[in-house]
């Protein structure tokens, strides 16, 4: 039976700032439950159209998905002025800093809640690459998360990308999650060692919370992605069923 989706752009309050996100979500049946929601968390390039793709992908498996457009404030795209590949993703990664990220990830948990017609008493994070590692840090900071799903979210990211201009761990907090963990790294990513997926995993588990950790060998970065070059379709297929089985075990 196809499900039918409702989706489109929304805007909503974090702090001062107006933002906005890109939100799907099943219609309702008649009578029905609402949805439990999603919270996404796109990667350093933005609310791409893929990442537009997949919040609608989510929507049709019976989830509310709100991706958040963590770079509201800056016209909707990751920093252009850069001479070379590190500095974009250096600034990329600056333009959606925890200490702003976080509390966007938070509002639009906040605006689900307000909207009606969804769960949102029943709420995960799913977050890519730079999102990965915001869905570790939101899940180590809020008791509002019934578990987080991070995919390929770097472990330990290094000084040019932090605003300390030191490396801002993962690790670290990772021991504060309150919530069940579901992560998924590619055994060949070139942008994570799997050194750190190990440390991760290690300190995840130090939480008390239920957490599984998947590495899937040959898969590089970003493979979950049909549009990258790294896109390695048997791993994103079974990133995506262990995905949403994790999902409706816990929503």
């Amino acid at each position: 039976m196809t499900t039918t989706i409702e989706s489109g752009w929304v805007t909503f309050p974090s702090g001062r700032d107006e933002i906005r996100g890109y939100l799907a979500r099943p219609v309702p049946a008649p009578g029905g439950p609402p949805p439990p929601v999603i919270v996404s968390a796109h990667e350093n390039l933005g609310v791409t159209a893929h990442r537009r793709g997949v919040t609608e992908r989510f929507a049709a498996e019976g989830f509310a998905c709100l991706t958040v457009d963590l770079y509201s404030r800056i016209g909707g795209r990751p920093p252009q002025d850069y001479t070379t590949a590190e500095e974009r993703r250096a600034k990329a990664f600056l333009a959606a800093r925890d200490e702003q990220a976080v509390p966007d990830l938070q509002a639009g948990l906040d605006h689900l809640a307000g909207r009606g017609g969804v769960d949102a008493s029943r709420a995960a994070v799913v977050g890519f690459c730079l999102g990965g590692g915001l869905a570790i840090a939101w899940a180590a900071r809020t008791d509002r998360l019934a578990c987080a799903v991070p995919l390929y979210g770097l472990p330990e990211l290094p000084p040019a990308y932090s605003p300390t201009g030191r490396v801002r761990s993962r690790v670290d907090i990772a021991d504060r999650v309150t919530c069940p963990v579901q992560a998924h790294f590619g055994g060949a990513d070139e942008v994570i060692p799997l050194d750190q997926v190990g440390r991760l995993g290690d300190a995840l588990k130090r939480s008390g919370r239920p957490v599984e950790v998947h590495v899937y060998e040959g898969a590089g970065h970003a493979y979950h992605d049909d549009t990258h070059p790294n896109h390695h379709p048997e791993a994103a297929r079974l990133t995506w069923e262990r995905t949403l089985e994790f999902l409706r075990s816990h929503l």
